[in-house]
């Protein structure tokens, strides 16, 4: 079996992946509200930052920052996943049954990344928030409503028309 090692710094910054199972659903933009209202519910218990976001049908990035002498974000994360499935069940979605029984709409495993100055949270931010033209769900990053960079845009600091459309359009860098 694998050993998933995972990088603790306590009050880090980090870059998450998180997948459906079935990369084909839409289960995320399908039930956004329920998964924003997890992800609230969580933050009130056990509290972090939420530096930018976007959620897409199949899978979402996140750039969170944990308080200072706090490391515990798969603790976070595991906490969400559940509030997240607990919520689609209550509302009578039908989940994907794995082999064991489990019901989860989520893939196992997730995917992070320590950030470590300033330049890489601005590359992956940038990264957040040109992934649904990436992925081809929109032509401009403004188009894609489940993503911070409208809080971004409403607090002046990035421009409505950031990095263009897709044709032509300089990709933000990172991944």
């Amino acid at each position: 079996m694998v050993d998933y090692r995972r990088h603790r710094v306590p009050g880090g910054t980090f870059f998450f992946t998180h997948t459906l199972a079935d990369r084909t659903a839409t289960t995320l933009v399908d039930h956004v509200d329920e998964l924003r209202a997890a992800m609230h519910g969580v933050r009130e218990r056990h509290p972090f930052s939420l530096l930018a976001i976007v959620i897409l049908p199949d899978h979402l990035h996140a750039v969170m920052r944990l308080p200072a002498g706090d490391d515990l974000y798969s603790m976070r994360w595991r906490l969400i996943k559940r509030e997240f499935t607990v919520r689609l069940r209550d509302k009578g979605v039908a989940l994907p049954s794995r082999g064991n029984g489990e019901c989860s709409p989520w893939a196992r495993r997730f995917w992070e990344s320590t950030l470590r100055d300033a330049d890489s949270l601005a590359r992956r931010i940038d990264y957040v928030h040109f992934n649904p033209v990436k992925h081809g769900y929109v032509t401009h990053v403004a188009a894609w409503p489940h993503s911070s960079f409208h809080a971004f845009v409403a607090r002046g600091v990035l421009p409505i028309d950031w990095a263009g459309g897709r044709e032509g359009a300089p990709a933000p860098s990172g991944e």
